[in-house]
């Protein structure tokens, strides 16, 4: 039986998908890897909507081995922060940049009050992983080397994956995240059940748009028990940061943050996952103009907040 997005999704939000695709089309898995990132930069265009006066930004690179990875700084004036909120950018690995993410993660920094950091990590097809996850950790490693703050992770659909592969990867380490957030995340779950079947064919996201970005990430090779490309793989779900999932209702990827909630939670972790009722992939897009969006992305923000300086929301 279909799902019937005619009820659960409002005008608002139909607007807004109408909107997204205008610039990006639903069939845009079927374009070019160069089309694909020439309409998506173009769309990101179309929805910035500048930062909040207080926040200023610099570009500034991370040495790594024998690359430098690009990264984009955020701080708001007269503040100093309490933590750092490190943001792993969504694009299905083979999209974005410092640029698709840019207002989103200036308006993190106001809300929250703390430095932000995006990283640029690698894209595929051209670095498959696991390239994507190296960068991040290289970028996480070195912050954590080079300040005492406390480092929350955050991330929206590909970076909410790279958020708990990096998580999964340093929890034990003295200098491990104090909390992650992630943000509709793609986390490896199984495509031929649940929320990957009743929203196999939701707008802004099919279940079929997920298979493609994984074989493109892959590079054709079999990574599904690798917990750095498939966090829910692991495991052992002990030790992990307090952990914020907030997933949107219409979206294939929606059972992914409810399974690995539980998973932290019955392993004597802490963990929320919300469901935003009616919301789609993609919605960060729509916080100016889609109340719901406008609410879940205080509650991102909120979580952000909490976590970094130690405080668990107990529910958001």
């Amino acid at each position: 039986m279909s799902t019937d997005y005619s009820v659960l999704i409002d005008a608002e939000t139909w607007a807004f998908i109408e909107r997204t695709n205008s610039f990006y089309p639903p069939d845009a898995v079927e374009y070019t890897v160069a089309q694909q990132r020439e309409v998506y930069n173009r769309m990101c265009r179309g929805f910035f909507v500048g930062y909040p006066q207080s926040v200023s930004s610099a570009d500034r690179f991370v040495d790594a081995d024998s690359r430098k990875i690009p990264v984009r700084i955020y701080d708001k004036e007269n503040t100093t922060p309490e933590a750092i909120c490190l943001y792993f950018h969504g694009g299905g690995f083979v999209v974005g940049g410092l640029d698709s993410h840019d207002d989103v993660c200036a308006e993190i920094c106001d809300a929250a009050g703390f430095r932000v950091i995006s990283v640029d990590y690698r894209l595929a097809p051209e670095h498959v992983h696991p390239a994507s996850f190296e960068d991040c950790l290289a970028v996480f490693e070195h912050v954590a080397a080079t300040s005492a703050l406390p480092i929350v992770l955050c991330g929206d659909s590909a970076g909410g994956n790279l958020v708990a592969a990096v998580s999964h990867y340093v929890r034990h380490s003295d200098r491990a995240p104090i909390g992650q957030v992630m943000i509709y995340p793609g986390l490896g779950g199984a495509q031929n059940e649940g929320s990957y079947v009743t929203h196999a064919e939701a707008p802004m996201l099919t279940t079929r748009d997920t298979v493609y970005y994984a074989k493109v990430r892959s590079g054709d090779h079999d990574w599904s028990k690798d917990p750095r490309f498939a966090p829910l793989a692991d495991t052992d779900f002990s030790n992990l940061p307090d952990t914020i999932v907030i997933s949107a209702e219409c979206d294939p990827l929606s059972d992914d943050g409810r399974h690995y909630c539980e998973r932290i939670s019955a392993d004597g972790g802490k963990a929320i996952w919300n469901n935003e009722p009616g919301l789609v992939h993609g919605y960060l897009r729509a916080r100016h103009s889609v109340e719901r969006a406008r609410s879940s992305f205080r509650r991102i923000c909120t979580a952000v907040h909490l976590l970094g300086q130690g405080r668990w929301p107990g529910q958001l």
